[in-house]
């Protein structure tokens, strides 16, 4: 299993997507309004983007479920995997994580990244099998309908 990377989306693809499937997030490029950051997992030959949330005191008290997991029990954000993207090397821009003479909420966010992606490479296995899981019931029809009416994914 190859080392896990964050990457952003480009919004032109974001765009395109959006006109098959309306709950596809929009993906500003101004960091104050949104950033969308995730994680590239591969899922049955496919790479997928699974968008990660910065940490908000609610992680803390919700439960992890299939579409949704707590990193560092909530404490690093989490993983939203029913807004898992497909994505290729041409629509993805990988994140630098070792830039110089940055700001301080720039170095705080660049921190809470790197923290994000360590623990996500030391639990990359229980991702892949919650990643895969939840494709399988995507695609065999059986995941329940409110997983299923939240869920963003989309197949090539």
């Amino acid at each position: 299993m190859k080392k896990l990377i964050l990457a952003r989306l480009d919004i032109d693809y974001c765009n395109y997507l959006r006109q098959y499937d309306d709950k596809v997030p929009y993906n500003y490029d101004k960091k104050q309004l949104r950033p969308f950051v995730g994680v590239l997992l591969e899922v049955n030959n496919c790479m997928y983007f699974a968008p990660l949330s910065s940490p908000k005191p609610k992680h803390l008290k919700l439960k992890a479920k299939i579409d949704f997991l707590k990193i560092d029990h909530g404490k690093l954000g989490a993983i939203n995997f029913n807004n898992m993207l497909p994505v290729t090397e041409n629509n993805i821009i990988k994140i630098d994580l070792r830039k110089k003479g940055l700001t301080i909420p720039e170095q705080k966010y660049i921190k809470l990244l790197q923290e994000q992606i360590l623990w996500l490479n030391r639990n990359k296995v229980k991702l892949y099998e919650r990643s895969q899981k939840l494709y399988n019931k995507y695609i065999n029809k059986t995941l329940s309908p409110n997983i299923k009416n939240a869920a963003v994914i989309l197949n090539y």
